[in-house]
C-alpha cells in the first residue's frame, strides 16, 4: 500500500458515488485512502431523495484530525455545497496541509439533476479552492458555469479548459462524457499546452460515480509519486475499464465497477 489520499466529499448511500466511491477507487489502486465527510446523502441509482450537510466546523475538524495524524500526500475534494463549507476546507488546508498536493472535482448537479453546489457558493469554489489546485476535472456543465460560455464542441471545450487554466489550477483535465456522439474527447490543459484525450464511447446506462472514481484515481496516482499526465492516464483506463465491467445494478444509472485492480505505481 503506497500513496495516502485525504477525501473531502460527500456519502452517497447507495456505493456509487462520493466517499464511497472514492474509497474504493483509492483502495484499488494501490493506496490508503482517509476521508473528511461534508454531506450524508440519502441517494439510489435514480435520485438523490435527501442531503445533509455536515456544519463547517466538523468538517474541518476531520481534516485536522486526519492531517495531524496520519497525514496525506494527496487531497482529493468532491462536494462541498456551501460557501461556509468551501472556506472551512479551504483554512484547514491552508492550515494542516499548505504543501500537500489537491485535485478538485467541482461538483455542482448530480447525475439526476440534483444540485450539489447552493447558489452562491461559485466564488468561493473559484476563489478558495481552484486556485493552486494540482488538478480540477471539471465536466461540461461544470466548465460551462465556471467560464459562463456555451460549451457545442471540442474547439469550445479548448478554449474552456485554456479558460478554467486562468483560474489559478495548475492541471486542467475537461472531461467530455456530455457531448454526444461516439467518441469521448478529454481535454487537458496545463502550462505546457493542451493535448486531447480520445477513447470509443461506451453505451450504457451504468456510468453512476465516473467524475468521482476519475479525479480519486488521479489524486491516487499524486499521491504515489506519479507526474500527473501519467495519473491522469492511468485514471483515464481504470475508469474505463470499471465501466466496462460494471456489474449491473440498480433501475436508474447504476455504479461502475470500482473493484477491479490495475498495477499500482511503481
Amino acid at each position: 500500500m503506497r500513496g495516502r489520499v485525504l477525501i473531502i466529499a460527500g456519502s452517497d448511500s447507495s456505493g456509487g458515488a462520493g466517499i464511497q466511491a472514492d474509497i474504493k477507487t483509492v483502495t484499488a489502486l494501490g493506496g490508503y485512502a482517509a476521508a473528511a465527510i461534508t454531506a450524508v446523502t440519502a441517494q439510489s441509482t435514480k435520485a438523490v431523495l435527501a442531503i445533509h450537510a455536515i456544519p463547517p466546523a466538523l468538517v474541518a475538524k476531520q481534516i485536522e484530525a486526519v492531517m495531524t495524524d496520519i497525514g496525506a500526500d494527496c487531497i482529493k475534494i468532491g462536494m462541498v455545497g456551501s460557501a461556509a463549507v468551501i472556506e472551512a476546507v479551504a483554512g484547514a488546508i491552508a492550515r494542516f496541509a499548505p504543501n500537500v498536493p489537491v485535485v478538485v472535482d467541482p461538483l455542482m448537479v448530480a447525475k439526476g439533476g440534483e444540485r450539489l453546489l447552493k447558489a452562491g457558493a461559485l466564488d468561493a469554489l473559484k476563489r478558495s479552492l481552484l486556485v493552486g489546485a494540482a488538478v480540477v476535472t471539471p465536466n461540461i456543465p461544470e466548465a460551462e458555469a465556471l467560464t459562463g460560455m456555451s460549451i457545442r464542441d471540442l474547439d469550445a471545450m479548448q478554449h474552456a479548459a485554456e479558460m478554467v487554466h486562468t483560474l489559478g489550477p495548475k492541471t486542467v483535465l475537461l472531461t467530455g462524457g456530455h457531448m454526444h456522439g461516439d467518441v469521448i474527447s478529454d481535454v487537458l490543459h496545463d502550462e505546457n499546452g493542451g493535448e486531447v484525450y480520445e477513447s470509443p464511447r461506451i453505451h450504457t446506462p451504468h456510468t453512476h460515480g465516473t467524475g468521482c472514481t476519475l479525479s480519486s484515481a488521479i489524486a491516487t496516482g499524486i499521491a504515489q509519486g506519479m507526474p500527473v499526465r501519467p495519473a491522469i492516464e492511468r485514471a483515464r483506463a481504470y475508469v474505463r475499464d470499471a465501466i466496462l465491467s460494471a456489474p449491473g445494478l440498480g433501475e436508474g444509472a447504476g455504479p461502475i465497477n470500482h473493484g477491479h485492480t490495475v498495477r499500482p505505481y511503481p
